[in-house]
């Protein structure tokens, strides 16, 4: 990769609408435009007004991340911009944008796979070699995947319904608590006691590395009726120990079917964890230790860079020009968009679209 390559990148695949300006592995600027305040009244995001939220935040976007990395449009080598997958709505605005800014400075134009701007993190932050093994969890997706060059993955396995960063938001609705649900389901499971309540751990009766939470949000919602019945209500402490029970649940799923991943993965250089529920301490400590055990080097990205951000756009569209070269005009937009071509679908699909 040419280390002095100058990218412009931009992210606009759900609820973060995001430009940065990245030289090599350094990131001069990051901007990130939260929505969360817009989707708060919903309890989730509601696609029409992110789409809308991006098209009318993209620009300014991109003229700061400009000025803070105190370039020119024109001083920019290419333009990357998540192509997919996503909200269809927030990824064609972007797309578009990107297609304008090219098409007016001249600048290449590069389409990235959104999970592929996650999966290519560690190699941003830490320079990791390739082949290495990430788990990409986060709220649309969950999946095991072997990366062995910048559009060269192998997905070992998935999630068949809800993705964890999917089921921590719709446990902390089903709790009361703020949306995002995964740091909200982790500042009160800090404070419960994870035995008290009896939780699944889906699929680990099965071989291999698909994974399920749907399950797993059920049986708290059957846990919160039960004591909404005997009780009246829920008392804050409840809510702690539900958390608390709910969060060691996926740590235990996720530890396991890393494990296993592990297992199946011969000459990697390292594992490593990326996507927003990559930002959940209790899981990176676990996996961590895990990835000790085996012997194996353990990265995981800083929180920043863990949930949606156009650094790891820029980063990934540079690797993928140095392999592959520009794209043109005729990008478009996919809703969809495995990694893993040749793979199978996944069995499931959750509220956020496809999971692999």
């Amino acid at each position: 990769m040419d280390h002095d390559l100058t990218v412009l990148g931009l992210e606009s695949s759900c609820d973060d609408t995001a430009a940065a300006v990245l030289r090599g592995r350094t990131i001069l600027s990051s901007v990130v435009a939260d929505q969360t305040a817009l989707h708060a009244a919903f309890g989730g995001v509601v696609p029409e007004i992110a789409a809308r939220a991006h098209a009318e935040k993209l620009d300014l976007c991109v003229e700061q991340a400009l000025q803070k990395a105190e370039l020119s449009l024109f001083e920019i080598d290419a333009i990357a911009v998540t192509a997919g997958p996503g909200l269809i709505g927030g990824v064609l605005s972007g797309v578009m944008m990107a297609k304008g800014l090219s098409a007016a400075t001249g600048k290449p134009l590069i389409g990235v796979n959104h999970l592929a701007g996650h999966a290519l993190t560690p190699r941003l932050t830490d320079g990791m070699d390739y082949p290495y093994l990430i788990l990409l969890v986060s709220g649309g997706h969950c999946q095991f995947l072997r990366v062995d060059g910048p559009t060269s993955f192998l997905r070992l396995g998935s999630t068949i319904d809800d993705a964890p960063g999917e089921a921590f938001d719709k446990t902390a609705r089903l709790l009361g608590l703020p949306q995002p649900g995964g740091p909200s389901v982790e500042r009160h499971a800090h404070a419960g006691d994870e035995a008290r309540f009896a939780f699944p751990r889906p699929l680990l009766d099965r071989p291999g590395c698909d994974l399920s939470f749907s399950g797993l949000k059920t049986a708290l919602l059957r846990q919160r009726d039960n004591l909404v019945a005997d009780q009246g209500g829920l008392h804050p402490q409840d809510v702690n120990d539900l958390c608390a029970g709910f969060q060691a649940a996926i740590r235990d799923v996720l530890v396991e079917k890393s494990r296993r991943a592990l297992l199946a993965s011969e000459g990697i250089t390292g594992f490593a964890v990326a996507g927003g529920v990559a930002a959940n301490t209790p899981l990176r400590l676990a996996l961590e230790a895990l990835a000790a055990d085996h012997g194996h080097r353990f990265v995981a990205p800083p929180l920043a860079l863990c949930t949606d951000n156009a650094a790891m756009i820029a980063f990934a569209g540079s690797e993928k020009f140095a392999a592959e070269g520009a794209d043109d005009l005729t990008l478009t937009a996919r809703p969809r968009w495995p990694l893993d071509q040749a793979a199978p679908a996944a069995l499931g699909s959750g509220k956020k679209g496809a999971k692999a």
